[in-house]
């Protein structure tokens, strides 16, 4: 058989980037069963859980499985929206206004698709269609602007899986972090200033980030490293002296010890000593969710009150905002360089 030079460029053909957004995931609807069915992928991940397989295994199945789901559906359903999860309207959102921003700057040469770790739209299917709009090259973006093993590190084994089953792998580029990117920080600082400038300034601003045991930190991750960067930079951009701000983890679960202080016990804390109103921020959320709108908004809020406290008021997360869709076009457009 005869090839011609046209054929030929069938599997040469360079026709542009792919950008696989990808955030954590969502249940598809707030009832236990689709918790059932996300709980078990999500906390069937050993990246996320790191025990003992087959003791993980029966406990997850056993016992987990059979409990949470309903608790977890109910605190969904108290902030289900019209469009689905909160995490899934943000993101989606997020991923519509920053396809338009990349195709002003550039044309059809970039394309973007959001996928989520666990749970849909499923990573194979995004980058499924980026290889159908014929992206070579591809560079992945997780949502998550400070490294973990159990976030940024199961991202990439998902996408790697999927390129394990491909006859041709494309050129790759992973973003692990921007957690100490000075557009991130000043984006986040005029965030807590607007707030201000709406609500007034609270005695304390809480700067609350996802938990995960202590043990994984010893071992070697990163991640509460990074989380005290970006508070000490948000505290510094924002001018605020040691007493008036706080680092804190929060969505603790099981029994092992986790990065410290907890932010439900510092809540209390600070009620039973006075502290009358609170500001908190989640900077390690790109886009609210149940960890924010439910557990911070609403169950910590009501720990802090009960203690004593008066007020406890959230700054939302960057979600759609035009500051955080120039942050992240920034971020792919450096992230890209040689590329574009």
């Amino acid at each position: 058989m005869t090839f011609t030079a046209k054929q030929g460029e069938k599997h040469t053909k360079q026709t542009g980037i792919g950008v696989l957004l990808v955030n954590l995931g969502t249940p598809d609807a707030p009832t236990p069963s689709a918790l059932r069915s996300y709980l078990k992928q999500f906390l069937g991940d050993s990246r996320v859980v790191e025990a003992n397989r087959l003791v993980w295994w029966f406990a997850l199945n056993v016992v987990i499985l059979n409990i949470r789901p309903k608790k977890s559906a109910h605190a969904y359903q108290s902030v289900w929206t019209d469009e689905g999860s909160p995490l899934m309207m943000h993101s989606t959102k997020l991923t519509d206004k920053l396809n338009t921003k990349l195709q002003q700057n550039h044309g059809d040469t970039v394309h973007l698709e959001l996928a989520m770790t666990y749970g849909n739209p499923a990573i194979d299917d995004a980058l499924a269609r980026l290889r159908e709009k014929g992206c070579k090259k591809i560079m992945v973006l997780p949502m998550y602007p400070q490294y973990s093993g159990s976030t940024t590190a199961a991202v990439t084994d998902a996408v790697f899986d999927v390129l394990k089953t491909w006859r041709r792998v494309p050129d790759l580029r992973v973003v692990t972090t921007y957690y100490d990117d000075p557009r991130y920080i000043q984006a986040l600082a005029n965030s807590v200033r607007q707030h201000w400038q709406t609500h007034g300034k609270a005695e304390k601003l809480m700067m609350s980030f996802h938990g995960i045991p202590k043990r994984y930190f010893t071992q070697g991750d990163p991640y509460s490293c990074h989380c005290r960067i970006t508070a000490r930079l948000l505290a510094e951009a924002l001018d605020l002296k040691k007493d008036q701000w706080l680092l804190t983890f929060q969505s603790i679960f099981g029994r092992e010890e986790w990065l410290k202080p907890y932010t439900a016990a510092q809540l209390k804390d600070w009620g039973k000593e006075g502290i009358k109103d609170v500001d908190v921020i989640c900077p390690g959320f790109a886009v609210d969710c149940l960890e924010t709108l439910e557990e911070i908004k609403v169950e910590n809020r009501g720990y802090f009150i009960e203690a004593g406290g008066k007020d406890l008021r959230y700054i939302p997360a960057l979600n759609d905002s035009d500051e955080h869709v120039d942050v992240l076009t920034k971020l792919i457009e450096q992230e890209c360089t040689g590329w574009l």
